[in-house]
């Protein structure tokens, strides 16, 4: 049975920081749902009622776009191994580029990886928690690397080039906001 909280407890907190994925859900006020898996050491945690995550470069930027129209956004936790549990967590959300002042202090709290384009902030609105009883039983390898290399590989001229082509609207043609 779902039950609904209004900030993270110690032992919710606990659980987001076990596992390997997460998922992203935003819309705006027409157009497409976008819903995006996210993995890597990109989220954190900074109080019950606040979670950051760091956006890494992409082949779209629809987060970005949808939070200029509707701010409001949906985390989404599953546990793949163990005691079944589906954590969401609802809030409202800003993107935070390089260059913004907040940005060296929150990209503080991560490791320095190629490609970071924004950090999205989560006020965290309600907590909820369900089941997971249907959720498969999957055995985590290892986070995949090629996400990455391709930015290195581009170095930060060419990640900015990327932007510029492919990251400065959304498939549904709304402006996303980064820097170019």
């Amino acid at each position: 049975m779902a039950k609904f909280f209004d900030k993270l407890s110690t032992a919710l907190t606990g659980f987001i920081q076990e596992q390997q994925m997460f998922f992203v859900a935003t819309a705006d006020v027409d157009g497409r749902v976008n819903l995006s898996p996210k993995g890597l050491d990109s989220l954190r945690v900074l109080s019950p009622n606040r979670i950051i995550w760091l956006n890494l470069t992409g082949s779209g930027n629809e987060t970005a776009a949808h939070i200029l129209g509707v701010n409001r956004m949906t985390l989404m936790f599953c546990s793949f191994m163990g005691n079944p549990l589906i954590l969401r967590v609802y809030g409202s959300a800003e993107a935070v580029y390089p260059g913004d002042p907040e940005w060296e202090e929150l990209k503080n709290e991560f490791p320095d990886m190629a490609g970071a384009r924004q950090i999205f902030d989560v006020a965290i609105e309600s907590v909820q928690t369900s089941c997971g009883y249907a959720v498969p039983l999957y055995e985590y390898v290892e986070q995949r690397s090629r996400l990455l290399e391709s930015a290195e590989q581009k170095g930060e001229a060419g990640i900015k080039q990327y932007w510029a082509d492919k990251n400065t609207e959304s498939i549904d043609g709304k402006p996303t906001g980064i820097p170019v």
